[in-house]
């Protein structure tokens, strides 16, 4: 078995509050894998150490590519970076928990084969982020952005990405988003959604800001490309209805997003969305201005206590208001530390997929509710890296009980990196044998991965999904991925932005 340790491209990583980077760690070790082997954090949750079947398939993966490189007469690296890395980094998922994805034989040496065993749908993902930039956030707190961008002396040396370039804060700006997510994937739409601050001026990235990313983008592509969400605070009340107005008067929004853990009024730990004195106002507003689409950060609860990001504040909200639609992202799932060691004991049905389950149990007992949604939204990308059984296990359970036209695709990109992996996974993933046999549940059809990737988020927002599939020959966007494919540059970067723990070092030493 290859050890995963090589020259190292950049210094050790250097430890902050017991994290650091994970673009550092790959930097250090020289290993950019086609797949996450650890949880990735944007720093809202806390990630769990590298379990010991991550690390079986990190080496699987490793021995693997190194093989396949000296037979195709490249670098470890190059070979990592082709669609055959790709394949083969879901092949050395399958030689550890079994088999989860679909994958040829042929594919981890022949290009060709890759793309025979490609289905193409249209894919709309609902949870993107990227940073403002700071001129556009002036007062923005310092302190929290200097530990986004890791600009502190201690984490200064991000992963080099293309060319071996030392990257910089801008990797999580909008230019670099643009690249990871529209050309190095295949995404078709995207939502760019909103990431607070402690007040309106402090906010990460703003409405406005979003607005104006919308607007480049879907200019520059002479198509809509992205959907744009506004921030609301029901804790805040008259303040948020005027902060609701005056977006709505200078800026274009499909729906509203809010954290219900993370309030803005002083002395006020949670807001909830069944409150009738806060919270209802704000939708009564929503609802007389048209915007039906509420979006809900539930589960992967910041640091703190995560009592405050429980999704069962919705049920009562969903029925008060079955015009509205709420979307529940991350789909209220907790943690994933909590999860692995029952999953490796087997399921018992909903059982250990707190708040996720709870959701689930209320919604097949309220079958006539049709204006709740589950969005994926890092707990794929969480739980398919940990264990795709799991992962499986927990789009199963939603599907049986929300229906399959109640699941929306989102990434969490950039934090991820591009979402190219996790396209790939959830293209792969097949629904296996004994969960099918045990719950009654059905294949992971082409049909449904096409309802989950794309239709049902099309549906949701009012968007033509066959014009995004087929652009107009003006489409700028298109144009730009061809000479961006024609230029030689267009290898994916396989950078994930987030945060690992910092026990990986020693682990990886």
């Amino acid at each position: 078995m290859s050890n995963s340790k090589t020259t190292p491209l950049a210094p050790k990583p250097v430890a902050r509050n017991g994290w650091i980077r994970k673009s550092d760690l790959d930097a250090w070790l020289g290993r950019y894998l086609p797949v996450p082997t650890q949880a990735v954090s944007n720093e809202e949750f806390h990630p769990i150490p590298q379990t010991p079947e991550q690390k079986r398939v990190e080496h699987e993966i490793i021995a693997g590519a190194e093989r396949e490189a000296r037979l195709a007469g490249i670098d470890r690296r190059q070979f990592l970076r082709s669609s055959c890395g790709m394949a083969l980094a879901f092949a050395a998922m399958n030689t550890v928990y079994g088999r989860c994805f679909r994958v040829e034989a042929a594919e981890l040496n022949d290009p060709a084969a890759v793309a025979a065993n490609k289905t193409r749908f249209f894919i709309f993902d609902v949870q993107t982020h990227h940073v403002a930039m700071p001129e556009e956030i002036p007062h923005v707190d310092k302190e929290f952005l200097n530990a986004i961008f890791g600009l502190r002396e201690e984490a200064r040396s991000m992963n080099p990405a293309l060319k071996n370039r030392v990257p910089k804060p801008e990797d999580i700006y909008l230019e670099n988003y643009v690249k990871e997510i529209f050309l190095d994937s295949e995404t078709d739409v995207v939502a760019l959604s909103a990431l607070p601050g402690s007040s309106e001026d402090s906010d990460i990235l703003t409405p406005g800001v979003i607005y104006k990313s919308r607007s480049w983008i879907n200019e520059v592509t002479s198509s809509p490309r992205v959907i744009s969400h506004g921030y609301f605070s029901p804790d805040l009340g008259q303040q948020n209805l005027e902060y609701m107005h005056s977006q709505l008067e200078k800026i274009k929004i499909e729906a509203w997003k809010g954290y219900t853990g993370w309030p803005r009024a002083k002395g006020v730990d949670r807001w909830r969305m069944d409150d009738e004195k806060l919270a209802y106002p704000a939708l009564d507003f929503a609802r007389k201005h048209g915007i039906h689409n509420i979006c809900l950060h539930k589960g992967l609860p910041f640091p703190g206590d995560p009592n405050r990001w429980s999704p069962m504040d919705v049920p009562r909200a969903a029925l008060d208001f079955p015009d509205m639609n709420f979307l529940v992202y991350h789909s209220g799932f907790r943690d994933v530390g909590e999860v692995l060691p029952a999953a490796r004991d087997g399921f018992q049905k909903n059982s250990y997929i707190p708040w996720t389950s709870d959701l689930c149990a209320w919604k097949k007992k309220n079958p006539r509710v049709k204006n709740v949604y589950m969005e994926m939204g890092s707990t794929f990308a969480y739980m398919v890296s940990s264990s795709p059984v799991l992962a499986a296990y927990v789009i199963g359970m939603i599907i049986d009980a929300f229906g399959v036209d109640h699941v929306l695709w989102g990434t969490d990109s950039i934090w991820w990196g591009s979402p190219q992996w996790q396209i790939e996974a959830f293209r792969r993933l097949e629904m296996p044998e004994d969960l099918m046999k045990r719950f009654g549940w059905k294949p992971l059809t082409d049909d449904v991965k096409r309802q989950i990737f794309g239709l049902n988020a099309a549906r949701v927002y009012g968007v033509d999904p066959e014009a995004k599939r087929n652009p107009l020959p003006g489409d700028y966007l298109e144009k730009l991925r061809k000479a961006y494919k024609q230029s030689g540059l267009n290898a994916p970067s396989n950078t994930q932005y987030g945060w690992v723990r910092a026990d990986s070092l020693t682990a990886n030493a």
